[in-house]
């Protein structure tokens, strides 16, 4: 299915024309099947390690310096007064051994009840040789697309937070490529967009067990469509919706193991069903529409109503356990209906923290055999700065 970067090549060249195969390959979702399919698709791929050993749960869990990924406004809870990850993840090696995804994020706290969070994503679809329909070579070329994000979160009072973030990004698939013989005439696209993130935690005491639950919301990728050709061809990015919630015991004071979910669902038109010989829709509704009726008629515009609708949800569970607060084990699992992608992998992952200095490795095992996914690994570095002076600047009320 994913024998080889010719499938990557002919996916790029026909994004360039306007029609979006690529979130099935660059997400590794399968291309027969009918996934909804977004443009820049590299924004929805989990970039750190501690959340992908979970098996890609992140909007509840605690917080550390990837929380701008996951739910920016888990932030205004951090207990560190700075803290900077550097995330890199070898991506689809089975397919292009070049590709690679990096993440570099952070946070500072400027006052007791705001911080101040900003990440870089940098996507290398690795070095490629172009080429049209015919086979006929168009040139090397080494795609790339990167986002820059700037969040501000804030405390409300003591259990919950809320977060915006504000995010750019710029996708350079073919650079300026233009070709008659298959009418490209492509060109790098940019794009605006928008984050609304909530985040709530409460402790809960059983006798002596000390235990916390926390909520999570986070909306991301609110923004306007993209374009490589012209403005009749804009596609939507991966505006989505992610839900879930973190249980967290504290055994003793060694041991400390979390229980989390995940749920989350693209808010962008589902593709409708088409009569293959005159292409016009015969099931579903017309897919190209504003921002905002992409949004809310994402909730009912499948084809097959809401069987369908319940298929574009996907679950990721995990569970992370804690040695004094120095050695993780972490393990998870996604789910994607057959339908929808059919993405479905194990996580598992360790992690160990000295004094100001962390490091996360995550490795993930599809279900699937020769899947483009397989034998997927990512290493994060983090560290940590003032921790016990961000303590003392807690919101108490």
């Amino acid at each position: 299915m994913f024998s080889s970067k010719k499938t990557l090549l002919a996916i790029l060249l026909t994004l360039c024309v306007g029609e979006l195969a690529a979130q099935a390959t660059v997400t590794g979702q399968g291309v027969n099947r009918r996934a909804i399919s977004t443009a820049v698709p590299f924004l929805a791929i989990s970039p750190d390690a501690r959340s992908a050993g979970m098996g890609d749960v992140g909007v509840a869990t605690s917080v550390d310096a990837n929380a701008a990924h996951w739910n920016p406004a888990k932030l205004a809870f951090v207990e560190t007064k700075m803290s900077v990850a550097l995330s890199f993840s070898p991506w689809l090696k089975n397919l292009v051994p070049d590709m690679s995804l990096s993440y570099l994020s952070g946070f500072k706290r400027i006052n007791k009840r705001g911080v101040v969070g900003a990440s870089l994503r940098y996507f290398d679809l690795g070095n490629l040789q172009l080429t049209n329909q015919q086979g006929q070579s168009m040139g090397d070329y080494n795609p790339r697309e990167f986002a820059l994000d700037l969040s501000y979160a804030m405390q409300l009072s003591k259990s919950f937070s809320m977060a915006i973030t504000g995010r750019f990004a710029h996708s350079n698939l073919v650079g300026n490529v233009t070709n008659s013989q298959v009418n490209i005439n492509g060109s790098p696209g940019t794009t605006l967009a928008a984050d609304i993130s909530a985040f709530y935690k409460k402790e809960i005491v059983f006798s002596a067990l000390k235990t916390q639950l926390a909520l999570g919301a986070n909306i991301s990728n609110i923004g306007q469509k993209i374009t490589y050709n012209s403005v009749s061809d804009a596609d939507f990015i991966p505006t989505n919706m992610r839900l879930g919630a973190a249980y967290s015991i504290e055994l003793d004071d060694f041991n400390k193991v979390t229980f989390a979910v995940d749920v989350n669902k693209l808010l962008v038109p589902t593709p409708p069903i088409r009569d293959p010989q005159t292409n016009q829709i015969i099931s579903g509704q017309n897919p190209n529409r504003s921002l905002l009726s992409g949004i809310f008629g994402s909730f009912a515009d499948a084809p097959n109503g809401l069987s369908e609708e319940i298929q574009e949800i996907a679950y990721a569970s995990g569970v992370e356990y804690w040695y004094n607060n120095l050695f993780a084990l972490r393990g998870g699992y996604f789910h994607e209906s057959f339908d929808k992608g059919n993405r479905k992998y194990f996580t598992a992952g360790l992690g160990l923290r000295y004094s100001a200095f962390g490091i996360d490795f995550a490795y993930m095992v599809p279900q699937e055999q020769n899947h483009p996914l397989s034998d997927t690994m990512r290493f994060t570095l983090l560290f940590d700065f003032d921790k016990k002076k961000a303590k003392d600047e807690k919101v108490t009320e």
